[in-house]
């Protein structure tokens, strides 16, 4: 890409999206943060839980598998 083609590019870009002007949030997120995290269940989902089982079902029938799980963790 020479430099008429990136200035050209550019000058596309800048038509196209707009300006961002006000870059600050308009009140304090934490508080909402923290009462999504409260209203949130605090038990695992199903998923989870299937696959640690499913882990230690290969770790039981596949015990040089654990090494390899070992290391990618």
């Amino acid at each position: 890409m020479n430099s008429q083609e990136e200035e050209r590019l550019k000058a596309i870009l800048k038509a196209t999206l707009p300006a961002v002007e006000d870059v600050e949030p308009r009140r304090d997120l934490w508080p909402a943060v923290l009462r999504r995290l409260d209203a949130q269940p605090t038990a695992p989902p199903w998923f989870d839980w299937a696959l640690a089982g499913g882990l230690a079902t290969l770790a039981i029938f596949f015990p040089a598998a654990i090494p390899v799980l070992l290391y990618y963790l």
